[in-house]
């Protein structure tokens, strides 16, 4: 029978060697030529040799090795196969690992870190990552590569497509065809279930909203209020992209200096962009409630992420824009022609166009590397505008306010341009 001195004293044999017990028929003790230790108990089950590894000496104690010996030989005597058993539990925890790496927000995590950060330019990374929080890993993350369907990926891209974005359709199309192609490259799956052909035809919007359609939107964005009216108000006063607003933090903005400052890591070009913010701008901001627990976030109803259901706000908006109209116009008014958030941007620079702003800084207040600020030029031309920034957006700011309101536009001065 073993005993605890025993198993000190015994020899390293040349080969594996099994010692039996002598106490628990079945418990044997393992010593492999390394001189590691480890307890297994032999049994049969529907007539087949079993052998279940219970653990490593010393770890597993001889008393422990003896009390699991005898619960799992107690186990067989009521039918069960506990080596069969643990078999199968290893099995199954295998199967749940490799099922969630195999989830397509995980693949396309490693396919980000491993492919894109290395060999993509940083503006397109920054923008392959935004497809992916925002537009693919809320529909389809979840599921598994090798089960996702050519019917998830149409209802995917043509959903984005009909709220009116082709060009973000075609480039989330692209997208996934390349993580699926690396997929398959790595055997993660036996086929593509990519759709042949991009979802859209690409048309280059130059949807610009007019004095009117401007104040209708404004009176939309009282209307509907905050959170999405506060942030429809500020695009227009700031020509900054939609996501640059809506998932600011309080620790961007600085409402003494009247700066909102965002950093690189949330711009599409990569590059951090200062929003310098009129005195309209501001006093939206300093009105907006905080919650003070986790007060991160600009714009958010749980304290906790960005807001988000611009779809259905814009919905909401064009609903009251409508509703404006009739009660204007009677009951036979016709909705506004289709314009998105985005378009807003757009008005934003025609409107600075039309106040006489320089071409460089009206780019540099969107935060545009292409035009005059493009190429070498942009490599060797690093003055920000700051100062002509601030001016513009102020004489806009001044300008926008005459609109929304239907106020006299005395006090708007148009700039000088200059050559």
């Amino acid at each position: 029978m073993l005993t605890d001195l025993k198993i000190k004293n015994l020899p390293i044999p040349d080969k594996r060697q099994e010692t039996p017990d002598g106490k628990i028929g079945g418990l044997y003790l393992v010593v492999q030529p390394t001189g590691a230790k480890s307890w297994a108990v032999r049994y049969r089950a529907d007539g087949m040799p079993r052998k279940l590894t219970l653990g490593s000496y010393p770890a597993l104690d001889l008393a422990t090795a003896r009390r699991r010996a005898q619960e799992a030989l107690g186990d067989v005597a009521g039918g069960k196969d506990p080596a069969g058993a643990k078999k199968a539990a290893k099995a199954a925890r295998k199967a749940e690992r490799n099922a969630d790496e195999h989830r397509l927000d995980k693949v396309a995590a490693a396919y980000f870190h491993r492919y894109v950060k290395k060999e993509v330019g940083e503006a397109w990374g920054a923008e392959i990552e935004r497809q992916l929080k925002v537009e693919i890993n809320p529909k389809i993350g979840h599921k598994q590569i090798g089960e996702i369907t050519k019917d998830n990926i149409l209802k995917l891209v043509e959903g984005i497509v009909d709220r009116g974005s082709p060009t973000t359709g075609n480039r989330v199309f692209a997208t996934l065809r390349q993580i699926f192609n690396w997929a398959l490259d790595r055997d993660l799956i036996t086929a593509s279930p990519m759709p042949r052909g991009a979802p859209a035809p690409e048309t280059k919007r130059d949807r610009v909203l007019n004095d009117a359609e401007i104040k209708l939107a404004w009176q939309a964005f009282d209307h509907i209020g905050i959170p999405f009216g506060a942030i429809g108000k500020l695009l227009l006063l700031t020509g900054a992209r939609r996501d640059e607003i809506a998932e600011g933090s309080w620790s961007e903005i600085d409402l003494e200096t009247r700066t909102w400052t965002i950093p690189a890591t949330r711009t599409k070009n990569g590059e951090p962009h200062e929003i310098p913010l009129s005195d309209l701008a501001v006093e939206i901001l300093r009105n907006l409630p905080r919650i003070e627990s986790r007060g991160r976030f600009v714009f958010t109803t749980n304290g906790k992420t960005p807001v988000s259901g611009f779809s259905k706000a814009k919905r909401a908006i064009d609903a009251s824009v409508l509703e404006i109209l009739k009660k204007d116009r009677g009951e036979d008014a016709e909705a506004l022609p289709h314009w998105t958030l985005h378009d807003l941007r757009r008005t934003v620079a025609t409107n600075l166009q039309k106040l006489g702003v320089r071409l460089e800084v009206t780019e540099a207040i969107l935060n545009h590397r292409s035009g005059s600020r493009a190429g070498v030029v942009g490599i060797y031309q690093r003055y920000e505008w700051s100062a002509e920034k601030r001016t513009a957006l102020d004489a806009w700011a001044r300008r926008l306010e005459t609109v929304a309101t239907g106020a006299e536009a005395s006090n708007v001065i148009a700039l000088r341009v200059k050559g």
